[in-house]
C-alpha cells in the first residue's frame, strides 16, 4: 500500500492500493476496505483513485458517496 499524502491534514485515510477495478483503503483507526466496480461502481472507484493519487479529498468522498459500498478486508 502507498501512504496517503493527506495534503489537507486530518484525513482518516492512512494508505491506499489501486488495482484495475478496485481501490483498497486503510484507515487511520484501522481496517482495510475494498471499493470495487462491483460494490461501488466504476464511476466512484475511478473518482476515488484520482483523489488518492492527488493526496486529498478521499476521506470526504468516501463519507459522502460510498460509505457502505465496500468489502472489508483483513487488516493487512
Amino acid at each position: 500500500m502507498e501512504k496517503y499524502a493527506n495534503a489537507n491534514g486530518g484525513s482518516g485515510v492512512a494508505a491506499y492500493e489501486i488495482g484495475e477495478t478496485f481501490i483498497r483503503v486503510r484507515f487511520v483507526q484501522g481496517g482495510v476496505y475494498e471499493y470495487s466496480y462491483a460494490s461501488a461502481g466504476p464511476k466512484h472507484v475511478e473518482a476515488m483513485k484520482k483523489r488518492a493519487q492527488a493526496g486529498k479529498g478521499l476521506s470526504t468522498y468516501i463519507s459522502r458517496y460510498v460509505r457502505d459500498q465496500y468489502v472489508s478486508k483483513k487488516d493487512e
